[in-house]
């Protein structure tokens, strides 16, 4: 059996009444009030989140960037120190292993962050790909403790916390990150996040995020920042139309079949793990993923079926009763056939079917 692990933040969340979940072994926070809150205040305001169960694996040395290049889909070579990028890691079977954000931090050196579930296969595979080149990685989770503030207030909040000094915040740009402090200890401050609003991610000691995170509750009280749990995090993020490793992607799922297609990079000079069975393509026939929007209250859920008239043509991959938009939105695999923006299809939702469009992602955008 497994151990259950917990963040170094555990002990706030405890305080604050949070309810939890197992998350990849970890017990996190689901929801602290109410999802619709938490979710309403990221939209309008702010919210915190704990991510410390996410992965951090540094890959440093002369030779980084060109054993990035092979062992992940896009061109992590060509990225600026300070820039971040959206990158796969795929099988030799184009199948993906895990979606990571890709962090150039230095000449030399870059920080890789990974799914919760699947740190120590991306550890693994990142060790296994870069080992001919004259570079090191080495798995730095335990010792980073990763808390993010999303929201349109959520530059206003972080620039008043006392303790927090980042040069140039103000004008860090999206998927930019910077060097920074809080006390004594560094930070690294990155322009990113999973809300589909604009936000920071914090990446400190585990022993200084406790400090952090009463700081950013105490000076964001009045901008109306709340802490977030899970279940919003998963709602904003749908309506946002960014994928779920285990739901929209997965080592069944090749990349021009979900969307990250674009973050494959067939133009890059030499090879890279996946890239045969990339050129090669998918199955004829293979499903595509597409956004449905419904009316009423009923929303599909993960693992729900999708019909074309009477044909079975689909399969729900998350879906919620949007907390935005007020009507039901899903992401799904369906037939190419029934990929059409405008298609009319119908969600099985327990024995009922729904009729739901066929619409374009994301289902929300913020306004610039």
């Amino acid at each position: 059996m497994t151990e259950e692990r917990f963040s170094p933040l555990h002990q706030r969340h405890l305080d604050a009444g949070a309810s939890f979940t197992d998350f990849a072994g970890w017990m996190m926070p689901v929801r602290y009030s109410s999802d619709l809150a938490e979710h309403h205040a990221v939209r309008t305001a702010a919210a915190l989140f704990d991510l410390s169960h996410m992965g951090e694996i540094l890959v440093l040395g002369p030779e980084a960037s060109d054993a990035l290049d092979y062992a992940l889909a896009g061109k992590l070579s060509a990225i600026a120190i300070g820039q971040a990028k959206y990158s796969l890691l795929l099988s030799r079977e184009g199948g993906i292993v895990d979606d990571l954000v890709v962090y150039r931090t230095g000449e030399d050196r870059y920080l890789v962050v990974a799914n919760a579930s699947n740190r120590e296969a991306v550890a693994a595979e990142l060790r296994d790909r870069c080992s001919p080149f004259a570079c090191d990685v080495q798995d730095e989770s335990d010792d980073i403790a990763l808390i993010a503030v999303q929201g349109p207030r959520a530059l206003e909040i972080l620039t008043e916390v006392p303790g927090v000094r980042v040069d140039g915040l103000d004008d860090l740009g999206y998927y930019r990150s910077a060097h920074g402090h809080y006390g004594e200890h560094a930070m690294l401050v990155a322009r990113t996040g999973y809300t589909g609003e604009d936000g920071f991610e914090l990446y400190l000691a585990p022993e200084a995020a406790p400090a952090l995170w009463d700081a950013l509750l105490e000076t964001g009280a009045g901008a109306g920042l709340v802490p977030a749990g899970l279940a919003s995090r998963d709602t904003l993020r749908l309506e946002a139309g960014m994928p779920l490793y285990g739901h929209e992607l997965s080592l069944d799922t090749v990349p021009s079949q979900a969307g990250p297609g674009r973050v494959v990079n067939l133009k890059k000079e030499g090879d890279f793990v996946g890239r045969a069975a990339i050129e090669a393509g998918p199955d004829d026939g293979a499903r595509v993923l597409v956004g449905l929007a419904a009316e009423g209250k009923r929303a599909g859920r993960a693992d729900y079926p999708v019909f074309d008239g009477e044909d079975e043509v689909g399969i729900i991959t998350s879906g919620a009763l949007s907390p935005t938009l007020g009507h039901p939105i899903a992401m799904a695999f369906v037939a190419p056939d029934s990929a059409d923006l405008g298609t009319e299809l119908f969600i099985d939702v327990r024995g009922t079917r729904i009729p739901a469009t066929v619409v374009s992602l994301p289902f929300y955008k913020r306004k610039a």
